[in-house]
């Protein structure tokens, strides 16, 4: 497959996460209207009624891998809508304009999704006392078991050691985000892509934690949806990462047989 048709196919997968985005919101709040939007999810109380704050009791509790993924991985999708305007900003250069066009359109609107099921759901945005990717490694009370953090750059345990901003595994650090907007032209295009494709492959891991964990049935369909999508965009990176003769950081030579 060629750059362009890579390039293309990123696009046709990018333009149809936005749908497939529009669909799961409007069916997530049908279910929650009819009553039944967390699919096959009980309250990890029983049947036991909640104390106000903790979510209706058909829907996720407040400590649920569902609440805890639609927390994080909104803040996560915040962060690459951020960069994504920065290096709009920062190159002429159209492919990666269009890209970075795309990931801000579509984890604007995924986002969205997420926050409004929170609220659906009667849930806070922000967790007190709760630390980001808890839900990953403990099942969030959904009665699952943790999912496998083992592999996730940063990781400490079951703990992601917070850095310079940088809250959950592949987000840019403070540092990072100053010198993309510093950048211009050929250095911005190289460095977003680079920050960009270790964001990705940390909300891929994060999406992979929900479609293992979750319980509401659309939202492990969007999260399963956001792992195809952004594979599909980090193959379309590292082509463009290629042709500006780079490669992702840490990412290991080629070996040609």
């Amino acid at each position: 497959m060629t750059v362009t048709e890579r390039t293309r196919r990123t696009r046709w997968v990018a333009g149809s996460a936005v749908a497939l985005a529009v669909l799961f919101a409007g069916a997530a709040t049908v279910a929650s209207a009819r009553d039944d939007g967390a699919g096959e999810h009980t309250s990890a109380a029983g049947s036991a009624p909640r104390t106000p704050g903790t979510g209706p009791a058909t829907g996720p509790g407040t400590d649920s891998a569902d609440a805890g993924f639609a927390r994080d991985m909104a803040v996560h999708h915040q962060q690459a809508v951020e960069m994504s305007f920065i290096v709009r900003d920062r190159t002429r250069d159209e492919d990666v304009r269009r890209l970075a066009y795309d990931i801000a359109n579509t984890q604007a609107n995924q986002r969205g999704m997420l926050l409004g099921w929170l609220d659906l759901w009667e849930l806070p945005k922000v967790a007190a006392g709760q630390e980001p990717m808890a839900w990953m490694a403990g099942g969030g009370g959904s009665g699952h078991e943790g999912h496998d953090m083992a592999g996730m750059p940063g990781m400490d345990g079951d703990a992601y050691q917070a850095h310079d901003g940088s809250l959950m595994p592949g987000m840019a650090t403070r540092t990072e985000l100053r010198q993309l907007r510093e950048a211009g032209g050929k250095q911005a295009e190289i460095l977003y892509l680079q920050l960009m494709t270790d964001h990705h492959k940390g909300g891929i891991d994060m999406a992979r934690g929900c479609a293992d964990l979750c319980t509401v049935k659309v939202e492990k369909r969007l999260a399963r949806g956001m792992v195809e999508a952004q594979q599909s965009e980090l193959d379309a990176m590292a082509d463009l990462l290629a042709e500006r003769g780079a490669k992702p950081r840490g990412a290991k030579p080629r070996v040609h047989g």
